[in-house]
């Protein structure tokens, strides 16, 4: 068992609709040291690559690419959820269904921060059905880049997300597989990882 999959144990909560909650240490108060220990396996886990973006989605995988691309010493973009006055230029853009909030957004990330000579390692905090994922390699590929692989710090193995990323061939590392959840019980049995 690893470090994320001990503090799942110790402090998440497991809701009906297949709902973990991690936010008292991941996704809204955040644990520093832990957000730097997960930085540190994914600079482990993709050090082979020569990554020079990290690109993730607002709001929850802010921190957790931040902490990536601190030990990469490369930026970290993140793909907004709105338009502002504050982008000009071009954009790419793409259409994400979210799990957790149940809605649509249109995502963008202004075409100033991705190029067809960057090599992108997309991060993000959960993993339910790919959605946002499948969002962040389109708004890649737009850009000519390459994604050099995709950090997952929780996925839900039991739904099709994971899955359907690693058939279309990606380079996909989750921290925690979580394998079942039992809100009854309130237990989480995680797939065992090599």
């Amino acid at each position: 068992m690893n470090f994320l999959e001990e503090r799942i144990l110790k402090d998440g909560i497991v809701k009906e609709g297949n709902v973990l909650k991690v936010d008292s240490f991941l996704n809204h108060q955040m644990d520093v040291a832990l957000l730097d220990e997960i930085g540190k396996e994914f600079h482990r886990r993709f050090a082979d690559k020569q990554i020079t973006k990290v690109l993730t989605i607002e709001a929850s995988g802010i921190a957790i690419a931040y902490a990536v691309a601190r030990c990469f010493g490369v930026p970290m973009v993140f793909a907004k959820k709105a338009k502002s006055i504050n982008i000009d230029g071009d954009v790419y853009t793409a259409e994400v269904e979210s799990f957790t909030h149940k809605n649509k957004n249109m995502v963008l990330v202004s075409k100033r921060f991705l190029s067809a000579e960057d090599k992108v390692l997309i991060v993000d905090d959960f993993l339910a059905n790919g959605c946002a994922l499948q969002g962040l390699i389109s708004i890649t590929e737009a850009a000519g880049a390459s994604v050099e692989g995709i950090g997952i710090a929780v996925e839900k193995g039991f739904q099709y997300g994971g899955r359907s990323i690693r058939n279309l061939g990606y380079h996909l590392e989750s921290l925690a597989i979580v394998e079942s959840m039992d809100p009854k019980n309130k237990t989480v049995v995680f797939r065992e990882q090599v």
